[in-house]
């Protein structure tokens, strides 16, 4: 999978087409994400003895085909690439720009 973590992403089809916003978790096995503040849902909890009915808002997962990835350094939509290191790591690359996509590979 080529996105991780905390990587800011631009919806690209759905009612949130147009949107960005940043990665919380990855559903691998099942290609979905979740993003920060999209594609919210409300869950209904039935009342029971001990509580009250409740209606709860989150945030639910959503395909991965339907989100780009958001180059840091270019601020544009791209795909991502890979470029090997001298170490031997492999480095996430911006399609556009050929700039590093990782924070780390920057210091």
């Amino acid at each position: 999978m080529k996105l991780k973590n905390n990587d800011q992403v631009v919806v690209i089809a759905g009612k949130e087409k147009g949107k960005k916003g940043k990665i919380t978790k990855i559903l691998s096995k099942q290609e979905r994400i979740v993003v920060e503040k999209l594609n919210i849902r409300t869950k209904h909890i039935k009342k029971t003895q001990g509580r009250a009915g409740e209606r709860v808002q989150f945030e639910a997962p959503m395909h991965i085909s339907n989100v780009m990835l958001l180059c840091p350094s270019c601020e544009k939509m791209t795909r991502v690439g890979y470029k090997k290191l001298t170490t031997g790591k492999k480095q996430r690359i911006c399609k556009k720009c050929k700039e590093s996509i990782d924070k780390e590979s920057k210091k």
